[in-house]
């Protein structure tokens, strides 16, 4: 385990980031980071770079701290946490990485090959929130820089990745690291109902319309969503509406794995799929160039990446339900490829890589 004040201590400036669109663990285990060093080395320049937070996460100390904005800056320390420190990953701060005169990189995805001069990655954590917790707890034994706050935070990233608690990714280690964190005194109910079950009134009209307009495949394994520009405008909501929406698909009775297709306003589609216990969503989204963990996972699927590169044997298998949506596009002859815009194309492959895989 690496000691998270021994590196700091001589650094006069550290830069910290994680993933693009950053979620909640993104946001616990950063400014969990950012509290923690910035309690032991109050005279460091010590920098969060990441990208405008959901509003539901401004309760977290220190988000109005954030550094969104671009510079030159060259750090002496730079910790990429959540995330493989990757340009497609970590989108602006990655030359702050690639520049900085040490690197760490703190990690629960099985995708991390263990980027930087430091290295704490385990995949079998729930969260990049609950290692940094780890991190804490070897580097302040006698917890001198803890406190409610800080407490707060990195039990917040925890609950965002694992599902308070429900998802499989929750191991013993994680409740006994949750125990410890509730043991500073926050109001932990609170916490839960205002992040993870709270919705706007936009969030659970959204949630209505998905779950009435979704399509159900592979003999009901299957529920999935795409949602584009024109239906985001017509409903009256942004990408930040949508916190949650992916999660609420796979609890259909019968669903094992559910598909959220998101356009972005260059025209890529942000994918992100949960399942319960079945598939290897990771797997399947690694095949286009996105990863996660075993239950969930997402990718970015580009208008170049609309191509399903299968070809179809006959007719009948054309007529699998693996297809799913197939607006527009009408049977495949045998032999020739399908090329469908990058939502359909896309969720086409998705399918095609779930039923192959599991179903065959």
């Amino acid at each position: 385990m690496i000691h998270l004040l021994e590196l700091c201590k001589n650094a006069g400036s550290i830069g910290i980031s994680g993933h693009v669109h950053p979620d909640g663990d993104c946001v616990g285990s950063t400014m969990g980071l950012w509290q923690f060093l910035k309690k032991a080395y109050p005279d460091k320049q010590i920098d969060v770079r990441i990208e405008p937070v959901l509003e539901a996460y401004a309760f977290v100390k220190g988000v109005s701290e954030i550094v969104s904005d671009h510079s030159d800056e060259q750090y002496d320390v730079f910790i990429v946490a959540d995330s493989v420190p990757e340009q497609e990953r970590i989108g602006a701060a990655y030359p702050y990485f690639q520049n900085a005169g040490f690197k760490i990189n703190i990690d629960h995805h099985i995708t991390n090959p263990g980027v930087g001069d430091a290295c704490y990655i385990d995949a079998g954590a729930s969260s990049a929130s609950e290692l940094v917790a780890d991190l804490i707890r070897y580097a302040d034994p006698d917890g001198r820089y803890m406190d409610a706050a800080l407490a707060e935070t990195l039990y917040f990233g925890i609950i965002q990745d694992c599902g308070v608690f429900q998802y499989s990714n929750t191991s013993p280690k994680t409740l006994q690291t949750a125990a410890w964190l509730i043991g500073y005194g926050f109001d932990f109910p609170k916490l839960i109902e205002k992040t993870f079950y709270e919705k706007t009134l936009v969030q659970s009209r959204l949630l209505g319309y998905v779950l009435q307009n979704c399509d159900i495949s592979l003999n009901g394994l299957v529920c999935s969503m795409v949602m584009t520009r024109e239906d985001m405008a017509r409903l009256h909501v942004t990408s930040k509406d949508f916190e949650g929406v992916v999660s609420q698909m796979r609890y259909i009775q019968g669903v094992d794995v559910s598909i959220l297709l998101r356009e972005n306003e260059d025209g890529s589609f942000k994918g992100s799929l949960r399942s319960a216990e079945l598939v290897d969503v990771a797997l399947v989204c690694s095949a286009f160039g996105g990863g996660g963990h075993v239950r969930a996972a997402g990718c970015l699927a580009l208008r170049s990446d609309c191509r399903c590169t299968r070809e179809i044997a006959s007719p009948e298998e054309d007529a699998r339900p693996c297809f799913g949506r197939m607006h527009g596009h009408g049977h495949r002859q045998p032999g020739v490829q399908a090329i469908a815009f990058v939502g359909d194309g896309f969720l086409d492959g998705v399918l095609f890589s779930i039923h192959d895989e599991y179903l065959s």
